[in-house]
């Protein structure tokens, strides 16, 4: 009987989250390019700061310490 409520619940919050991405994505007030876009933009910036140490680059955490190119001059 325990399993079953959690399914229940389970399956209650999964539909209650689905209808909100649903009523999100077709809002006229949505600004789902831009959450799109931004996501995109963050997702490049954490690739670029995990291979910053591999390609010699650096990266600046925002506008203060920096992770150094490793692997001498």
């Amino acid at each position: 009987m325990g399993e079953k409520i959690i399914e229940s619940v389970t399956s209650i919050a999964v539909a209650i989250i689905g209808i909100a991405i649903i009523a999100v994505l077709v809002s006229k007030q949505a600004n789902t390019a831009g959450v799109i876009t931004g996501a995109g933009q963050a997702l490049s910036t954490d690739i670029q700061a995990a291979v910053a140490p591999v390609t010699g680059g650096t990266f600046n955490f925002g506008g203060g310490a920096s992770l150094p190119a490793l692997g001498g001059s």
